[in-house]
C-alpha cells in the first residue's frame, strides 16, 4: 500500500518498549509523534501539525485510553481525527467495546508489523477521502451562497430598475420608492408582535414585503403622459384613467409570474401592493372597493406609507405639507381610510418616518 509521508500519527502508550517499536515501524513513512500519558497525547493532539491518526493505548494509569478518546471525541479540533485502539485486551467483548465507544479500529498485542501498517494505511486514505469530502462540501457551500448572494442582488436590482421605470414617467416623485420602501419596512417591523399580526408579519415576510414595495406604483408607465403629467387637477374621465395604474401594474407583474415555472414570492405580495394598495378600511377606495381585512395587509401598510409621503411631497398641484400636518391627516384616517392597528403604529414610530423623510429628501 503506497505510504502517505506527509502523515502525522500520534503513538499514546504508557510503556517505553511500545513506544519505541511502533515509532522504528512507522517513522520510515511518516511523521511520529509520541506520548506516553493520556494527558500529553491530548495536549499534542491540539498542537501543529494535528495529528492525522492516532494509535492509541487502552490500559494506561491516570487516564486510559477510553477516558482520552472521550477527551478528544469532546473537542471539535480533535473529534475527527481517526482512532485504533493498540491493547493487550484481546476478547472479543473488548474489541467490540472499543469499536462501540468510537475507535476506528482495534489492533492486539503483541502486534503483527504488516497489519499495523496496512490499517494505519487504510485508515489514512479513508481520512483523506472525508477530507476532500469535506472540503469540496464546505466549497459547494460557500459557492452556492454566492450564487444565492449574486440572485438576490439581480433581483434588487431589477426591481428597482423596474421601479425607476415608473419614476421616469412622473420625475416629481423623485425618492419616493425609498422613502415609501423605509415606510413600509418601519410600519411591518413595528406591527409584528400584534396579536392580530404576528403569525402573518414574520421575518422573512418583512423582507419580501420591504423587497416589493418599490413596484407599487409600475402601473403608471401606461398612464398617458397628459394625465400623468398634467399640471392641475384632473377631470373626472382623466382620473378614471389615473386609478387603472394599480390594475396596470397588477397585470404586468401577473405577467411576469405567468413567464416563470417557479412561483416567486416577492411577486405575489408585489402584486398586492400595486392592485389594492388605494384600497381604505372603510370600503370607499378603488379599484375593488375592499374593506377592512379583505384588503391584504401588504396593500394597508402601503397605503399609510404612500398618502403620507404624497403629503409632505411637492407636486406641480399643490405644495408639500409639513410632516406634523400629513401626521395629522394619517392619524385622521384612522379607521376610516386607513387600519386602525397601522395608524396605531405610525404614530408611535413618526419620528422614525421624519428621519427616513430627511434621509431621502428630494433635491430642491
Amino acid at each position: 500500500m503506497p505510504m502517505n509521508t506527509n502523515a502525522t500519527i500520534l503513538v499514546v502508550d504508557d510503556s517505553p518498549e511500545s513506544l519505541a517499536v511502533l515509532a522504528e515501524l512507522l517513522q520510515p513513512s511518516y511523521l511520529v509523534r509520541a506520548a506516553n500519558s493520556g494527558d500529553k497525547a491530548l495536549r499534542i493532539a491540539n498542537t501543529s501539525p494535528r495529528p492525522d491518526l492516532i494509535l492509541l493505548d487502552v490500559m494506561m494509569p491516570d487516564m486510559d485510553g477510553y477516558g482520552v478518546l472521550s477527551r478528544l471525541q469532546a473537542d471539535p479540533a480533535t473529534a475527527d481525527i481517526p482512532v485504533i485502539f493498540i491493547t493487550a485486551m484481546g476478547s472479543v467483548a473488548d474489541e467490540l467495546h472499543g469499536l462501540e465507544v468510537g475507535a476506528a479500529d482495534y489492533i492486539t498485542k503483541p502486534i503483527v508489523p504488516p497489519v499495523v501498517l496496512a490499517r494505519v494505511g487504510t485508515h489514512l486514505e479513508l481520512k483523506r477521502a472525508r477530507d476532500r469530502l469535506k472540503d469540496q462540501n464546505a466549497w459547494l457551500e460557500a459557492e452556492v451562497g454566492r450564487r444565492m448572494a449574486e440572485n438576490d442582488l439581480i433581483q434588487q436590482v431589477s426591481i428597482r430598475a423596474l421601479a425607476h421605470l415608473a419614476e421616469i414617467r412622473d420625475p416629481e416623485t423623485g425618492n419616493h420608492i425609498l422613502r415609501t420602501q423605509g415606510y413600509v419596512q418601519t410600519l411591518a417591523l413595528g406591527l409584528q408582535h400584534h396579536p392580530a399580526y404576528r403569525d402573518e408579519l414574520s421575518d422573512h415576510y418583512i423582507e419580501l414585503l420591504t423587497r416589493s414595495a418599490p413596484l407599487h406604483d409600475i402601473g403608471k408607465v401606461g398612464i398617458p403622459d397628459a394625465i400623468l403629467l398634467k399640471p392641475g387637477p384632473l377631470t373626472t374621465a382623466e382620473w378614471a384613467v389615473m386609478k387603472t395604474h394599480s390594475r396596470l401594474g397588477a397585470a404586468a407583474i401577473e405577467l411576469a409570474e405567468r413567464d416563470i415555472a417557479t412561483p416567486v414570492e416577492f411577486l405575489k405580495l408585489a402584486k398586492e401592493i400595486a392592485w389594492w394598495h388605494h384600497e381604505k378600511w372603510d370600503g370607499t377606495g378603488y379599484p375593488d372597493g375592499l374593506a377592512g381585512e379583505a384588503i391584504p395587509v401588504s396593500a394597508r401598510l402601503m397605503a399609510v406609507a404612500d398618502v403620507f409621503d404624497a403629503l409632505i411631497s411637492v407636486r406641480v398641484y399643490k405644495p408639500a405639507l409639513s410632516a406634523e400636518q400629513a401626521r395629522d391627516i394619517v392619524l385622521s384616517g384612522r379607521g376610516a381610510h386607513f387600519d386602525p392597528a397601522i395608524v396605531d403604529v405610525f404614530e408611535q414610530k413618526f419620528d422614525t418616518f421624519v428621519a427616513i423623510a430627511n434621509r431621502f429628501r428630494d433635491a430642491a
